[in-house]
């Protein structure tokens, strides 16, 4: 038995009311996986499979999409998951993602079925328990949300003033005056920055860096760098997210993204430094936090650093769903069915090659997203506002180039040419393409599934799609194929993102693109839906899809597309001929031509074996074929 199990076990809340053998039990189908970081332990709205203790690293519990999640809590060693999944498979309310390698300890949920009916008094033990953990946290998430909002009805503010005058601020704000003014005049998607954690993640990054870097050039006094270092620290940690308040397009070139991170960080730096907020005369969001930056070289920054991080997850996910079809090829390897071109007949293939290549087409895919972060890794830092590096030190350059790249842990490039840098947006563009080829390979697959699974009986039937959810509020019975369904539309959005970028970055003048922000917004969200595609299209439709084999085997042996197959032994008039007499007559290829004498059965046999039909195989001489 595996002490290290044994152990964590012992310490769970879980195991308190268990015996030692009751407990050698649990530990017996206990397995432990080594998660990388970034990637999900389990996944929001997918089904409850295992409960798990972290045994190390850190587990974030988050909510949303990947590239935006709102951060609940952070799992440490000894803290457990998954308690529900003793109860039923209902789907997670939350996701779990390794911040760091981590050891996870896991129980799959099978276990416990069996555990109910083969040892029901250890089983309801377990559930006791269980269910008094998940009424703890629902009561201390309650909690959570109460104190929230007594906060934030405290009616408490500050007054600040920015070029065109004063404003109040709300006490309790990070954020500052230049970005209330912007939440007043970009109230256009509703959707604030915080929601891009990547984006708030990747800002915070570039301060940190610029701080070091200030400070290493004796420009910032090492205190004033080191709160905002640390401030920055724990932005990228998930603290002070909700203070990214600006809508995510605005005006100004992502100016108001830049003054809201700059804000932030000098009022909690302040905060660290034992002072209140709003004294920007200790620390300012321009002198301090923004020295040797503009916006026009710290928001390009941040996007490709968030989008290089973005991009990493929707690579893990498009490889699980390559995976997932991959199986299902392997599972269906025996299945000969007929393949079509054009929605008509034409020769034999097996499901499992169908399947093959799906998993194949979205694999190249996932080499094309392994490239596409490497143009990100080029930044314009040192460049402030149009290139030529004014109010920088000559060394800024180079030194903020390399801070950045020991705090993201990236290879970072400084632009050749800052001038051009600062400009061009033909990186996210040629992102977007990518995330377009995607989208439309995404698509053509769901358009298949919907194809091959219509029916279920005057469609084509071939396979069966895990039922969902009733299809119809007057046809009883009916089932749509909703997995494919939704996973086309938001391939569809991700097509008209790209359109998008492309005109705002054609629409770029002179020396600056002032429309980064729509192309941010879009590429987010095209790997955001991509993202949750693969991830949805595997759980809730690949995974599930089975063969209607009989269906599959009557289907072929009445189509007249076997007949190609019979061309290098019978000839191609012979062929012809057979096949125009099984569809006036109705009656099968395979009866046809052993009636007629051409080939004997035991030729025919094999000529027309799925191994025969499916791929290349030795031709008779010429001299050895029909008339």
């Amino acid at each position: 038995m595996d002490t290290t199990i044994l152990r964590a076990l012992r310490h769970q809340p879980l195991a308190r009311t268990l015996s030692p053998d009751e407990l050698g039990v649990l530990a017996g189908h206990a397995r432990i996986t080594t998660c990388q970081p970034g990637t999900f332990v389990f996944h929001e709205s997918q089904p409850r499979r295992s409960f798990g203790v972290v045994l190390r690293g850190r587990v974030q519990i988050q909510k949303g999409p990947p590239s935006r999640p709102q951060v609940l809590y952070v799992l440490g060693t000894g803290e457990s998951f998954g308690e529900g999944s003793l109860l039923d498979e209902y789907p997670h309310s939350t996701s779990g993602v390794a911040l760091e390698e981590s050891d996870v300890l896991e129980i799959p949920r099978a276990v416990f079925e069996r555990l109910s009916h083969e040892q029901p008094a250890l089983y309801t033990k377990l559930i006791t328990v269980a269910a008094q953990i998940i009424a703890s946290r629902l009561r201390a998430a309650n909690s959570r949300l109460t104190g929230r909002g007594e906060s934030y009805l405290s009616g408490e503010t500050r007054r600040e003033k920015d070029l065109l005058g004063q404003r109040d601020v709300p006490e309790s704000a990070y954020y500052g005056v230049q970005t209330l003014r912007a939440v007043e005049n970009f109230p256009m998607t509703g959707i604030p920055i915080a929601q891009y954690s990547s984006l708030v993640n990747a800002l915070a990054a570039v301060k940190e860096a610029a701080a070091s870097a200030n400070e290493e050039l004796g420009l910032l006094e090492p205190p004033i760098a080191d709160a905002i270092r640390r401030a920055a620290r724990e932005i990228r940690t998930g603290n002070l997210h909700n203070e990214f308040v600006v809508d995510v397009i605005q005006g100004g070139a992502g100016t108001s993204t830049n003054m809201n991170a700059n804000e932030v960080i000098a009022n909690r730096a302040l905060e660290l430094l034992g002072r209140r907020r709003g004294e920007y005369d200790v620390v300012h969001p321009n002198n301090h936090v923004n020295l040797s930056q503009s916006t026009n070289d710290v928001y390009p920054t941040a996007l490709r650093l968030a989008t290089y991080a973005s991009l990493g997850e929707l690579s893990r996910a498009l490889g699980s769903l390559r995976d997932a079809f991959l199986e299902k090829a392997s599972e269906f390897d025996d299945v000969l069915k007929m393949g079509r071109t054009q929605l008509q007949d034409a020769v034999p293939m097996t499901l499992g090659q169908e399947f093959r290549a799906y998993g194949v087409t979205v694999g190249e895919d996932v080499e094309r997203l392994r490239e596409a972060p490497e143009l990100m890794r080029e930044i314009n830092m040192g460049a402030t506002a149009i290139g030529t590096g004014i109010t920088t030190d000559p060394r800024y350059a180079e030194t903020v180039r390399r801070a950045l790249s020991e705090v993201t842990g990236l290879e970072l490039i400084t632009s050749p040419d800052l001038v051009e840098a600062t400009q061009d947006t033909g990186a996210f563009v040629l992102v977007s393409g990518v995330l377009k080829r995607v989208a439309v390979k995404l698509s053509k697959i769901c358009n298949d599934l919907r194809l091959l699974s219509s029916g279920p009986r005057a469609g084509l039937a071939e396979i069966n799609l895990p039922p969902m959810q009733p299809g119809s509020s007057i046809m009883p019975g009916k089932v749509n194929p909703v997995i494919p369904e939704v996973v086309n539309q938001a391939c569809f959005q991700v097509i008209g993102n790209d359109t998008t970028i492309t005109i705002a970055a054609e629409s770029g003048q002179l020396q600056l693109n002032v429309f980064e922000p729509v192309i941010a917004f879009n590429i987010f969200q095209s790997v955001d839906m991509l993202t949750q595609s693969c991830t949805v299209l595997r759980e809730r439709c690949v995974r599930g899809i089975t063969a209607n084999r009989d269906h599959i085997r009557a289907v072929l042996e009445r189509s007249i597309g076997i007949v190609t197959a019979l061309v290098p032994y019978i000839g191609y008039e012979r062929s012809s001929a057979v096949a125009r007499e099984a569809l006036d007559t109705g009656r099968g290829v395979y009866e046809l031509v052993l009636e007629k004498g051409w080939l004997s059965r035991e030729k025919l046999d094999d000529i027309l074996s799925p191994e025969a039909m499916t791929r290349p195989r030795m031709m008779p001489a010429s001299g050895d074929r029909g008339a």
